[in-house]
């Protein structure tokens, strides 16, 4: 089978709009024809070369389609079903899965080989190996991705709207409802209002959370994040944002989510926690930011530092449950997405590192 695709061909380079080869699905996988896929910074931090991978690779990780074929095995999905896609599949029998934290999977290493589960590539281009990124590879008309990735939701949602639950909708959301398992009394500071941090915003209102402050530099971000849930809006380049926040919360937060992934930002959240309040640490850092950590004060003040991956989230339970809450008016997506044509790929890309508010989706 034939699929238009981009291809990320080398590091920072534009990514090449090209024909590739795609075989049918093995064993456990699904063959899904992708209509809509999410434009996610992770994909930057990939063209970038912060994170290395075998090239050249189908980049995208986030994204909804229809299951056109399935291989054996396959159970959970049929043909015609629509899914929403997971980029971290789980394995279902190691310790933490068992325990209900698929998010934490002792056997989700294998994608970063740009392959499915058996070592191989599903993707050609005259002869040779094209690989995959994140086991999904959303920015391809079809893609074969592992059975576990492939998650049946509602057919009476828009794919538009849905794709973005694949990360950064289940990211933020779910760092807000399954890590941090805010409450109505909580007051909550989210430090970065990009697609994540909006997501974020979106959680703590819908956890009832009395007090949701968004903090970031860009005035485009921030009233996006006040038309999705935020209670107050504080711009970190105008004023002392320590104080600003303190003064609205008298005092300072229960939760602070940092959503950006920076030394500087991380130190900022953390000095916005009141007694007893806990980091939540979202953003995805390179491996050369290391947290400077004040022992005493995190002793006396009973403060706290937690990860969150993927929204602490299990995309079997998850992903329907933001479908329905995404149709109850609850999750506004709509209000966050301007669509494009797989064309205007490395322009969606300019403008998400310029931090331009709301996501761009692909749309096949």
């Amino acid at each position: 089978m034939k699929s238009k695709a981009a291809l990320l061909v080398d590091y920072n380079a534009p990514l090449v709009i090209d024909e590739v080869d795609v075989q049918g699905p093995k064993e456990g996988e699904v063959l899904v024809r992708i209509k809509a896929a999410g434009v996610c910074h992770s994909d930057l931090h990939a063209i970038n070369g912060q994170y290395t991978h075998n090239l050249p690779l189908v980049l995208g990780h986030e994204g909804a389609g229809i299951v056109e074929d399935v291989g054996q095995g396959v159970t959970n999905v049929r043909p015609g079903d629509h899914v929403v896609l997971s980029w971290l599949p789980s394995c279902g029998k190691c310790r933490p899965c068992l325990r209900g934290r698929p998010a934490n999977c002792e056997d989700a290493s294998w994608p970063s080989a740009g392959t499915l589960r058996d070592g191989t590539s599903r993707f050609g281009k005259n002869g040779k190996t094209v690989f995959h990124y994140g086991a999904t590879s959303t920015f391809s008309e079809l893609t074969v991705v592992p059975s576990q990735s492939a998650v049946p939701v509602a057919r009476d949602a828009p794919l538009t709207a849905l794709s973005l639950i694949g990360c950064a909708v289940s990211t933020g959301v779910g760092a807000a409802l399954n890590t941090a398992k805010l409450s109505p009394q909580d007051r909550v500071a989210v430090v970065g209002c990009g697609g994540v941090g909006l997501n974020i915003v979106q959680g703590a209102r819908i956890a009832g959370a009395q007090t949701i402050v968004a903090v970031d530099r860009s005035s485009e971000n921030l009233e996006l994040a006040r038309r999705l849930g935020a209670t107050h809006l504080v711009n970190s380049e105008e004023g002392d944002v320590i104080a600003n926040v303190q003064a609205i919360t008298d005092g300072g937060v229960d939760f602070a989510f940092e959503a950006v992934g920076r030394r500087v930002t991380i130190a900022l959240a953390m000095a916005l926690l009141a007694r007893g309040g806990r980091l939540v640490l979202v953003g995805m850092a390179s491996r050369e930011e290391v947290l400077g950590l004040d022992v005493l004060d995190t002793v006396v003040r009973e403060v706290g530092v937690v990860g969150c991956w993927y929204g602490s989230c299990d995309p079997q339970r998850d992903f329907p449950r933001l479908v329905d809450f995404y149709k109850s008016g609850s999750l506004k997506l709509d209000e966050m997405i301007e669509v494009r044509p797989l064309e205007d790929i490395n322009l969606a890309f300019s403008n998400l590192a310029k931090s331009t508010g709301g996501r761009t989706v692909i749309a096949f």
